[in-house]
């Protein structure tokens, strides 16, 4: 039991020291939009309208898309770092380097031609333009978040996260200055918003790779370019799209109901209402996002190092963090219920709303928190494909289509809506659950190696090493049992760890208990040979 909570206690340490660095980056990463906003939000009501309309785009469209491909390398780059390929690090992150940049091209014409589209989803005409004209002026960001996301993924991998967090905080406050440079010293509008926006993205990206080019702790997991990547581009496409359905059919839910608040009565209260909710567990995320991806390193790293029951420790850890994280995220929530919308509104009619619907915003928090990190169980395992029909079942096919019955039959119009979300977070949950409990772990550690190019005497030698290990601790029982049987007094010195003190019995009884231990002696030996 001791050496069963030693082994927790040092995987809860290492997710932690994973974690902790994460949620900054997570964070830093989330205030960009949000600085570009405060700015915008000085200029009037239709420019912060066109520029929250084509954030919320541009993000359906274009960044959780390169976020979802990305998601990717948590599998194959997590995995070939605990088999032990380093090399294979490098190839796997150019390969999706390639990939996300030839799909920001396509994305790069939606933007171009975003005001048709908005017209047709029958927005105003002027607020479409001006989106349009937001959206063209971040184009250069597309492909540097691309590479960004790539970059992140392949450091996060090797648990290399101090410096994403340095690069991170930078550009948040470069952003910052950019901002105010642009739109209030030389008022150049959203466009000076755009463009403060993308020069950001292209130093965080800049940054990170200067880092790995001559960083020495990425010098046996960079080796340069290597024309392999472009072989392994069918293997990462394989999980790629997938974890892109994944990402995006969870995100594209929140759009769907922000759009589903303006058909309600009193569109602007109830829009105004979910769109605090929504940003609400965009800030509580933060915290589960980090632990997901401490866990999905984690994970990835012990299957491929075809350690299939420190895995499932992981997994373990990893939702018993994840379960605390909630509870806490809950009881802030709902400390703070009555005062919460006072950080984003003084209108009494939306204050109203909001504490009428911040239990509903607590309980999805906690799960979410849940949620968020079996995602991160999945990424880690290579389940990006079941994750896909997961969320598709969840969100699609009882989530939105319960947020609709609620809203708009039930008359419960804005609960009834985030009720949906909820309820597809449950559902999640629950699938994820029924997954992780009847996976066959060693099976998992298989196919990572297999995934990875690894051979399974990796697995073989883990596995027989906890077989001798079990084995030799049977027979020192064995022997201990025996002797004091007979009458003999033995205690184990802890500090020399196979040396017996024994009671003054007798002679023949301490011979016959060394013999004993010269057995045992010998039957490690010949079991060690096989390691080495």
């Amino acid at each position: 039991m001791g050496l069963w909570r030693k082994e927790i206690r040092e995987e809860a340490k290492k997710q932690l020291w994973l974690a902790g660095p994460m949620i900054f980056v997570y964070v830093f990463q989330f205030s960009l939009p949000m600085i570009s906003l405060m700015f915008v939000g000085h200029l009037g009501e239709l420019f912060l309208a066109a520029v929250s309309l084509s954030t919320s785009i541009v993000n359906s469209t274009g960044f959780n898309v390169m976020l979802g491909l990305s998601s990717a390398l948590d599998t194959f780059c997590g995995q070939s770092y605990g088999a032990k390929q380093y090399h294979m690090l490098g190839v796997h992150t150019q390969g999706a380097m390639l990939v996300l940049i030839l799909v920001s091209i396509p994305v790069s014409i939606i933007w171009v031609y975003l005001e048709p589209i908005l017209v047709l989803l029958h927005q105003n005409k002027e607020v479409a333009a001006l989106a349009q004209l937001y959206a063209r002026y971040l184009i250069p960001s597309l492909s540097a978040s691309a590479l960004v996301r790539c970059i992140t993924k392949f450091l996060q991998t090797q648990n290399i996260v101090f410096p994403m967090v340095l690069a991170s905080g930078l550009t948040s406050l470069l952003h910052l200055l950019l901002c105010w440079v642009f739109i209030q010293k030389f008022e150049f509008g959203i466009k000076g918003s755009a463009i403060a926006f993308c020069i950001s993205k292209w130093f965080h990206t800049i940054f990170l790779a200067l880092y790995v080019r001559f960083s020495p702790s990425c010098k046996a997991t960079w080796t340069g370019f290597s024309k392999q990547s472009l072989h392994n581009i069918p293997n990462f496409l394989r999980l790629a799209f997938p974890s892109a359905v994944m990402v995006c059919l969870e995100s594209w839910t929140f759009e769907i109901i922000v759009i589903l608040s303006g058909v309600l009565a009193n569109p602007k209260l109830q829009t105004s209402v979910l769109s605090i909710c929504l940003n609400t567990t965009g800030i509580f995320v933060m915290v589960p996002f980090g632990l997901s991806a401490a866990g999905s390193t984690r994970i990835s790293n012990e299957l491929g190092a075809g350690s299939p029951k420190a895995a499932y420790l992981a997994v373990k850890v990893t939702m018993f963090l994840a379960f605390l994280v909630g509870l806490l995220e809950f009881s802030v929530l709902m400390s703070l219920w009555k005062v919460w919308g006072r950080a984003f509104t003084n209108v009494p009619e939306v204050l109203t709303h909001l504490i009428s619907m911040m239990p509903i915003v607590a309980t999805s928090a906690f799960v979410d928190s849940i949620q968020t990190a079996f995602q991160g169980v999945a990424r880690g395992c290579g389940w990006q494909k079941l994750g896909a029909f997961i969320n598709l079942g969840s969100y699609y096919f009882l989530g939105v289509p319960f947020s609709i019955v609620s809203a708009f039959v039930f008359h419960m119009k804005g609960k009834g809506l985030f009720l949906g979300i909820v309820l597809a977070l449950t559902v999640q949950v629950v699938c994820f659950l029924l997954v992780t409990l009847s996976a066959n772990w060693e099976k998992e550690a298989r196919r990572a190696v297999a995934r990875v190019g690894g051979t399974e005497v990796q697995i073989e030698e883990s596995q027989d090493k906890v077989i001798v290990v079990e084995g030799l601790a049977d027979m020192v029982r064995k022997v201990v049992a025996l002797n004091r049987l007979k009458g003999v007094k033995i205690g184990v010195n802890r500090t020399q760890g196979e040396e017996f003190n024994l009671g003054r019995e007798g002679d023949n009884r301490r011979r016959k208990a060394e013999k004993g231990l010269n057995e045992v002696r010998q039957s490690s030996d010949e079991a060690t040979k096989g390691w080495n």
